[in-house]
């Protein structure tokens, strides 16, 4: 259960190299923030949910990261999983103009099962 909800200031959006992934605790949870090479930004629930891999290491492109233990792919955009049935929880993610990123916690979205 998340125990701030809320939207949330976790840093500035250089802290994470474009095509990488790094995890944060915000308002009480593990989340995986991700920087994409076109200047995206998307957050994800911190584990895996096939065998807790951290997603923040994994491999990112074309708008999914893929889990660095067992190759699971999964859409950063609404944590639909690509090869494989599991699913992620995503929250909404935005850079201002100053580049802060900007996460807001609460149910998170997930996929319809």
């Amino acid at each position: 259960m998340l125990s701030t909800i809320g939207e949330h200031a976790i840093g500035h959006v250089s802290q994470i190299p474009r095509g990488e992934g790094r995890t944060f605790d915000v308002g009480g949870e593990r989340v995986a923030v991700f920087r994409t090479w076109g200047e995206e930004v998307f957050a994800t629930q911190a584990h895996c949910p096939h065998r807790g891999g951290p997603l923040a290491d994994g491999l990112t492109g074309d708008g999914v990261v893929i889990c660095p233990l067992h190759d699971r792919t999964y859409n950063l955009r609404d944590g639909q999983g690509v090869n494989t049935d599991c699913h992620i929880t995503v929250y909404p993610a935005r850079v201002t103009a100053d580049g802060t990123i900007l996460l807001t916690l609460g149910p998170g979205r997930n996929p319809a099962r």
